[in-house]
This record gives C-alpha cells, structure tokens and sequence, in this order.
C-alpha cells in the first residue's frame, strides 16, 4: 500500500504545462511523503502448503464392506465411524473362541481336583509317584489350554472390533476407493480412503544458504513468524509460526528447507498449494519508507526525486532495502519528511519546476 495519500493540486494553470526548466512550464507529477515506522525484516520465498498428516486408511481384516459412513471430501473428527465390514463370521468365530474357553476351563477345575488329590495321597504315602506325575501334567497342558483359548478370544475380540473402522485424526476425507459391497483384504496395497489434516497445516519453504546465519541467530533470539499469502480473491495474509529447520543443506539448489505451521482453523490454506511466504527474521525501528513507485535506477544506483518547499526537484541517490507491501526501505539518502515524486519522474530534470497534480487528474489524463 502507499505510504500516504496523494497531496492534492495546489494550483491551476490555463493549457497543459509544457515539461522543462526556466520558461518552461512546471511538470505535473504525483508526490506522497517519505516516512518513518517500524517495519518487519523479512524473506520471501514460494512456500507449498503441506497436510499436517496423512492417514491412509486399510483394512486389518478380509471381509465384505457392508456400509460407507461419510461422503468423499467430508471433514471428520477422530473417532468417527468410516466403514463397517461385514462382522457375522467374526461373531461366529467370537462365539466359537469363547465356547472352546468355557469347556476347557471346565476340565481344568476336574483336573485340578485330581492333580490335588494325588498329591494329597503322595504325601501320605498311600499314592504311586507315577499318578502324581500323570495328573500335575495333565493339569499343567490345560492350563496352557486354558492360557491358549483366553488368547483366541482376545484375538477374536479383536477382529470383530476391527469391522467398525474410525477415523484416527481429524481431518478430511479424499477420494472414496472402495464402496459399499466391495471385498477388502487385510492390509491391501491400496488404501480405502485417504485422510489429511488440513487443520493445521505445514508450509514447506526453502531460503538461500547465504541466509541461514541470520536464521539461526533469530531463532536463538526470538519466535520467529511466518506469514502466508493465501490464494483467495481478497489475497488475505495468514500468519503462523516457525517450526522446523532441516538439519542440512541441499546441495542440488544451495537452499535449506523450512516449515512453518498455521492454524487454518479458516481453511484458507489447501493441501499442495503453492503460495508467496515470508519468514519474520526481526524488526527495524524507526525505518525510512516511499512507495516503491518513488525509487528509480539510474546510471549511478538507485535514486528519488524530492521536492523542495519552492516546488523544486532535486534528485537525491539513495541506497534501497526491503520491498514490503508496495513500500520500500531507504537505508540511506533520505531522513524520512521529505516529499518525493512517485509519477512523472521521466519527464523530470533535477532543479526543474513541478506541479502537483490529483490522482483523479492523472487517471483521467492518462484514460484520455
């Protein structure tokens, strides 16, 4: 944005004025004031918008998919129920699981009478040790039984509990693989469905080498920022946070990545998205700013042209810094008062006379 309005006309002469110096006529230009103002430090750089996680979710069990609880593309909380697969043979094989545990725990009470009754008659000398021997093994191999079948039901249990599959994340859902009536396998090479967490979201970035110094001696100092521009209409500025810096540099492209996180709670930031990003390394105080409009190149650098109390031009070098939101940073040349020109510059010659003009007027003009 401009740094401040357009100064209005302040005067008006009859016929164009001609452009020059001396006896020609003032040039109309366009002017807005230079000023002071703390401004952010910052890196540019192309982020791409990254799901918080994924889930690809498969099916531990083989079995029929009897019913599909969602809709592809609808948001779901962890916990929801996403598919249900047929559960009958799991019952069946619960039911199973549990009878077979019931009848064996059965002849575990009888054979533990029995390993207690030849012990009873070992000790009293009235019992062979080969009973003994015979009934403690027996007890012992149901026991094992009894071990064993309290597993399987576990097992079965479990299974029949793998039919309902839930959601293991909030997030959204993708595109749907398999529908209602399809047969699934367990573990399959293809997911049912994918799932993103979109809320929050990563942005993934990368920034010079040359400027990793200054990244790590901000982040010793401070949190540091990141700001994204999301791909709306209205190009609406969303701000996170930095998270991760990776722990080397590529050597393919001389850059390192990094990633800030941002709540999305507003979801304007979207999975694979390719977004302007900038990355918060410090403040400068009291910095001087034009409108970048204001700074020229010219044969020796950059420079502006100021306008003096008398309607004067005089050109002024000056060395330029950051550009931020259509403002540029003065490092040197200007205090931060003066008045510049930011339209008409090349019909300008230092020390001619100007004229300022409205905004309107020259939009006019410049439609006519």
């Amino acid at each position: 944005m401009a740094l401040a309005a357009t100064l209005a006309i302040l005067g008006c002469h009859g016929g164009e004025p001609g452009p020059g110096m001396g006896g020609r006529g003032p040039v109309p230009v366009l002017v807005a004031k230079a000023i002071r103002k703390t401004v952010a430090q910052r890196l540019h750089a192309i982020g791409r918008v990254e799901a918080y996680s994924t889930v690809e979710i498969k099916s531990q069990i083989n079995g029929q998919v009897m019913k599909v609880h969602f809709k592809e593309g609808q948001d779901v909380a962890k916990g929801d129920l996403l598919f249900t697969i047929d559960p009958r043979p799991f019952v069946a094989a619960l039911n199973q699981a549990i009878a077979d545990l019931n009848r064996d725990k059965a002849q575990k009470v009888q054979l533990s009478n029995d390993f207690d009754r030849y012990q009873t008659l070992l000790k009293a000398g009235v019992g062979s040790r080969q009973q003994y021997d015979e009934a403690k093994s027996k007890y012992e191999a149901i026991d094992a039984t009894v071990a064993a079948d309290e597993a399987s039901v576990q097992t079965a249990r479990l299974n029949l509990e793998y039919t309902a599959i839930v959601s293991p994340i909030d997030g959204r859902t993708g595109n749907l693989i398999l529908h209602e009536g399809n047969l699934v396998k367990a573990n399959a090479d293809t997911a049912m469905v994918v799932i993103n967490q979109i809320k929050p979201v990563y942005v993934d970035f990368s920034v010079p080498e040359q400027e990793l110094a200054q990244v790590r001696r901000a982040i010793a100092a401070h949190p540091m920022t990141v700001d994204a521009v999301a791909a709306d209409e209205n190009k609406t500025t969303v701000h996170g946070s930095l998270s991760f810096v990776d722990n080397t540099v590529d050597a393919t492209t001389g850059t390192i990545q990094l990633k800030g996180v941002f709540d999305n709670r507003d979801q304007k930031l979207w999975p694979g998205q390719f977004i302007d990003t900038y990355l918060t390394l410090n403040e400068l105080p009291d910095a001087v700013l034009v409108p970048s409009q204001a700074v020229q190149t010219g044969a020796d650098g950059s420079y502006v042209f100021v306008i003096d109390p008398k309607m004067k031009a005089a050109m002024r070098k000056v060395a330029v810094g950051d550009t931020i939101d259509g403002d540029t940073v003065i490092q040197s040349g200007l205090r931060g008062d003066e008045t510049v020109v930011t339209d008409g510059q090349l019909r300008l010659m230092p020390g001619g006379t100007v004229m300022i003009k409205s905004a309107d007027r020259a939009r006019a003009r410049t439609a006519s």
